[in-house]
C-alpha cells in the first residue's frame, strides 16, 4: 500500500475512534489505536509510524521478530496478539511490551519465568472466549476470576485487563452484546481487586470499532482499515 494511503487510512480510523468516543460520552483520550500489521511489509509500518502511530500488533512470531530487527531504529511499542505456544513463550517474553493472548495459567507462568529481569514486567491481557466458540482460544468467562487470582501474583507480568475476539455480527446491537459481557467481567474484576491497575479492555476491530467503544473498549485492534485487506 502507498504511503499516502496508509496515512489517509490512519486519519480516517482515528476520526472514527474519536467520533465513537464522543457518541459514547467518553473523553477523547479514553481509548487508543493498535495497528494490526500482520503480513504487512516493513514499509507500511514505517509509513504508519511517520503518520503518528506508535503501537503495532503482530500475530506471527517469526515475522514479528524480523520486523523488529528491520525497524529497530523506530520507537515502536510491540504487542503480540497471536496464539502463544509454549515453545514460543520465551521469545514473546523477551521481545514484546504487551501480550494480549494469555489464555491459560501455563502460558502465563512461562511468560513470567522468561521475562528478563532488566525489562519492565510484561503487560498482559487475559483472553476470554466470550462467545463460547469451540474454534476460538480463550478462558471461559466462569474461569476468569480464578485465573486472575494467580495472574496478579506473577512478579514479571503486569496483568492489565481482558481481551476478546467475539463471533462476528452484522448489526451494532448484536456486536455490542459480547462486548457488554466482557465489560461486565472487567468491572467485576476491578471491584474485586481495587488495588490492582486493571485498565485495559482490548476489544474491537475494523468492522466493530464503534460497538466496542460504546461498551468501554480502551484499546481497539485495527488492521484492514489501515493497511488494506490481507
Amino acid at each position: 500500500m502507498s504511503k499516502s494511503s496508509v496515512s489517509t487510512n490512519i486519519v480516517a480510523v482515528r476520526q472514527r475512534l474519536e467520533q465513537a468516543l464522543v457518541d459514547a460520552g467518553r473523553p477523547h483520550d479514553d481509548a487508543h489505536l493498535l495497528a494490526v500489521s500482520k503480513t504487512k511489509p516493513e514499509r507500511d509500518l514505517r509509513d504508519a509510524f511517520e503518520a503518528g502511530q506508535r503501537a503495532f500488533g503482530e500475530n506471527y512470531l517469526q515475522e514479528a521478530l524480523d520486523k523488529q530487527r528491520a525497524l529497530s531504529d523506530l520507537a515502536i511499542e510491540w504487542h503480540f496478539i497471536g496464539a502463544v505456544q509454549s515453545n514460543k513463550a520465551r521469545a514473546v517474553a523477551e521481545a514484546f511490551q504487551w501480550c494480549h493472548t494469555v489464555d491459560r495459567l501455563k502460558i502465563a507462568r512461562r511468560l513470567n519465568d522468561h521475562r528478563p529481569e532488566h525489562l519492565p514486567p510484561l503487560n498482559i491481557c487475559l483472553q476470554v472466549n466470550i462467545s463460547g466458540e469451540a474454534s476460538k482460544s480463550g478462558a471461559a468467562p466462569d474461569d476468569v476470576h480464578d485465573i486472575a487470582e494467580t495472574l496478579i501474583t506473577l512478579p514479571r507480568l503486569s496483568f492489565r485487563g481482558l481481551m476478546a475476539l467475539p463471533a462476528p455480527s452484522e448489526t451494532l446491537i448484536e456486536q455490542r452484546k459480547p462486548f457488554s459481557r466482557l465489560r461486565e467481567l472487567f468491572e467485576s474484576l476491578k471491584a474485586r481487586h481495587p488495588e490492582h491497575p486493571l485498565d485495559t479492555l482490548s476489544m474491537g476491530m475494523s468492522g466493530d470499532l464503534e460497538a466496542a467503544i460504546a461498551e468501554g473498549a480502551t484499546l481497539v485492534r485495527v488492521g484492514s482499515a489501515i493497511f488494506g485487506a490481507r
